[in-house]
C-alpha cells in the first residue's frame, strides 16, 4: 500500500475511532493511541518514519499556539503560583525521580543519560492534556491550571533535556554552568515571541481575503517555531509569547469575514493533527519492538513499567504536598486576602490535577530524536511508548469516572460572565439609538430590549434588528465589552465566546467588506 492510499485510510480510520470514543466517552487520545497501536501489526503495514523536528513543528506548534490564543491571561495571573510550581517542580522532582529509579535498575547507565530519560518523561503534553480536558469538561479552575501548566511545562523539560543530551555528548555535567543557560534561553525565547507578534502583527492587518489571511496564519505560526529552533531557544516559549501577545494586541479588531472562517478552519487543522499525532504514538510501537531481542523487550518493559508508576505517583505526591503546605501555612500565618476572591483549592481538585498527567507527542518525539550511539537508546524509545501509552489510557479512561466520584461543585464561572458581558454589550447597543425615533430605531430598541431580558433571564439574546443600524450597535458592543477584558472584570473565555456571537451578528447585517464588493 502506498504512503499516500496509508495515510488517506488511517485518517479515515482515526475519525472513526474518534466518534466512537465520544460515543462511549472515553477520550479520543486514548483510542487513536491504542489503535495505531494495534495498526502498527497489520500485514503490510508501511513503517511511517518521521524526523522528529517535523513531529514536533508539525503536530505541537499549531496546537500550541490554538491553545495559547485562546488562554485568558488573567486566569494565568490568578492561577501562577500553582502553574508555576508544576511547571519547575514538579518536572525537576519527575525528571530526578526517574533518573535514579533508571540508575537503580541499571547501575552501569550515565548519570546524564538517566537525566534526559527523566526530562523526557517529565512534561505532562499540551496536546494530550488539552485533549482530554476539552471531553472531560472539568471545573473552570482546574482546567486553568492545566491549560498553563501544559503551555509551559514542555519548555522546562525539553531544556533540562538538551542539556542533559549535550552532558551526554560531552561527557560531563555541570549544574552551574546550566543555570544560566536555562535562564538566557527562557528570557530570549520570551523577547523573541513578543518581538516576533509585534513585527507579525502588521503583516496580518494588511491582508484582506480570508484564504490569504488563513495560509499567512499557518506560515508565521511554522515560522516562529522554526526561527526559535534556528537561535537555538525554547520553541514552546517562544509560540506561547507571541500567541498571547497577538491575541491581546491594541488596535482595531479582525474583521469578522477573516475571523469567522479562520477559526473554523483551525478547529479542523488542529483535530485533524491531534487525531494523527495520537495515531502515530501508536504506529511507533512495531519499529521499536523489532530494534530488540526477546530478553530485552522483557527487561526493558519491565523496566518500563516501573518508570510508568514512578511518573504518575511523583505527580501525585508533590500536588498533595503542595497541598498540604498551603493548609499549614493558612492555619499558622492565616490567608493572605485574595484579590479575586477565590476560594482556596481543595484536595479534590489536587486530585484531578494529579491524574491529570498524561504524556504525549512531544514525550515520544524528544526519543526518538536522541542520537544514534547514545547508550540505552531502545530503553530510552520503549520506555518513552509505555508512559505515553500507559498514561493515555490508565489516567485517560478514569479521569472521567473521577471527576463523577468526586462530585466537584459545579462551576459556572464562564456562564456568568458571559451573561455580564452580554448585558454590557446590550446595554452599549441599546445607547446607539437614544433619542431616535425612527421607525428602524424603534425595531432595533424593541429587539434589543427583548434581548436584555432574554438575558436577565438566562437565555440567549434572539435579537433580529434592522442592518444598518446593527453594525453600529455590534461596534459599540465590542467597545464595551473590549473595556471589560481591559480591566479584568471578564476572562478571555467569555471574551470570546461573545465575539463570536458578535461576529454572527455583524455578519448577518452585511459587513463592510461585504458593503464595498456590492457598492463596486
Amino acid at each position: 500500500m502506498h504512503l499516500f492510499e496509508t495515510l488517506l485510510v488511517l485518517l479515515l480510520g482515526a475519525t472513526v475511532l474518534t466518534a466512537v470514543a465520544k460515543r462511549v466517552n472515553i477520550p479520543y487520545p486514548t483510542v487513536l493511541a491504542v489503535g495505531g497501536g494495534i495498526a502498527a501489526f497489520i500485514p503490510g503495514m508501511p513503517r511511517l518514519d518521521v524526523s522528529p523536528d517535523i513531529i514536533l513543528a508539525l503536530f505541537v506548534a499549531p496546537v500550541l499556539l490554538d491553545a495559547a490564543f485562546d488562554t485568558s491571561l488573567r486566569d494565568l495571573r490568578r492561577n501562577r503560583v500553582q502553574i508555576l510550581l508544576l511547571v519547575l517542580v514538579a518536572v525537576a522532582l519527575t525528571t530526578a525521580s526517574v533518573a535514579v529509579t533508571v540508575h537503580l535498575l541499571f547501575p552501569e547507565f550515565p548519570l546524564a543519560a538517566a537525566v534526559a530519560l527523566g526530562a523526557i518523561l517529565a512534561p505532562p503534553d499540551a496536546v494530550a492534556a488539552l485533549a482530554v480536558m476539552q471531553q472531560v469538561n472539568p471545573p473552570h479552575r482546574i482546567r486553568m491550571v492545566l491549560e498553563g501548566e501544559s503551555l509551559l511545562n514542555d519548555a522546562s523539560a525539553l531544556l533540562i533535556y538538551r542539556l542533559a543530551v549535550g552532558a551526554i555528548l560531552a561527557g560531563s555535567f555541570s549544574l552551574m554552568d546550566a543555570i544560566p543557560m536555562f535562564a538566557v534561553v527562557v528570557g530570549g525565547s520570551i523577547v523573541a515571541g513578543w518581538l516576533l507578534a509585534w513585527l507579525a502583527h502588521p503583516v496580518m492587518r494588511r491582508i484582506d481575503d480570508a484564504p490569504s489571511f488563513v495560509i499567512v496564519q499557518f506560515v508565521i505560526t511554522f515560522g516562529v517555531w522554526l526561527a526559535a529552533e534556528r537561535l537555538g531557544l525554547s520553541g514552546v516559549v517562544t509560540l506561547v509569547v507571541f500567541a498571547l501577545t497577538m491575541a491581546r494586541r491594541k488596535g482595531p479588531p479582525t474583521p469578522p469575514h477573516l475571523r469567522v472562517p479562520s477559526f473554523a478552519i483551525w478547529e479542523t487543522v488542529t483535530f485533524v493533527l491531534n487525531v494523527m499525532a495520537f495515531t502515530l504514538i501508536g504506529l511507533q510501537i512495531r519499529p521499536i519492538l523489532e530494534a530488540l531481542t526477546s530478553a530485552e523487550r522483557a527487561r526493558y518493559l519491565s523496566a518500563a513499567v516501573i518508570v510508568l508508576v514512578v511518573v504518575i505517583v511523583v505527580r501525585l505526591l508533590w500536588v498533595f504536598t503542595r497541598h498540604g503546605l498551603v493548609v499549614l501555612k493558612n492555619k499558622v500565618f492565616g490567608r493572605k486576602p485574595d484579590e479575586y476572591a477565590q476560594t482556596p483549592p481543595t484536595a479534590k481538585e489536587g486530585l484531578v490535577i494529579g491524574w491529570s498527567g498524561m504524556r504525549g507527542i512531544v514525550t515520544l518525539a524528544a526519543a526518538m530524536a536522541l542520537p544514534a550511539g547514545l547508550p540505552y537508546r531502545d530503553f530510552f524509545q520503549l520506555t518513552a511508548f509505555v508512559v505515553v501509552l500507559g498514561t493515555l489510557v490508565i489516567q485517560g479512561i478514569t479521569l472521567r469516572p473521577l471527576l463523577a466520584f468526586l462530585r466537584l461543585p459545579e462551576d459556572r464561572t464562564v456562564e456568568t460572565e458571559l451573561l455580564l458581558a452580554r448585558k454590557t454589550a446590550l446595554k452599549a447597543a441599546l445607547a446607539t439609538v437614544e433619542g431616535d425615533d425612527t421607525p428602524a430605531a424603534q425595531r432595533l430598541r424593541r429587539g434589543y430590549e427583548e434581548a436584555l431580558s432574554h438575558n436577565r433571564r438566562g437565555k440567549h439574546p434572539s435579537a433580529r434588528p434592522a442592518n444598518v443600524l446593527r453594525q453600529k450597535a455590534v461596534a459599540a458592543a465590542r467597545s464595551a465589552v473590549e473595556e471589560l477584558r481591559s480591566t479584568d472584570a471578564i476572562g478571555d473565555h467569555a471574551y470570546h465566546m461573545l465575539e463570536e456571537e458578535l461576529d454572527w451578528l455583524d455578519l448577518s447585517a452585511g459587513s463592510a467588506h461585504q458593503a464595498s464588493d456590492t457598492e463596486s
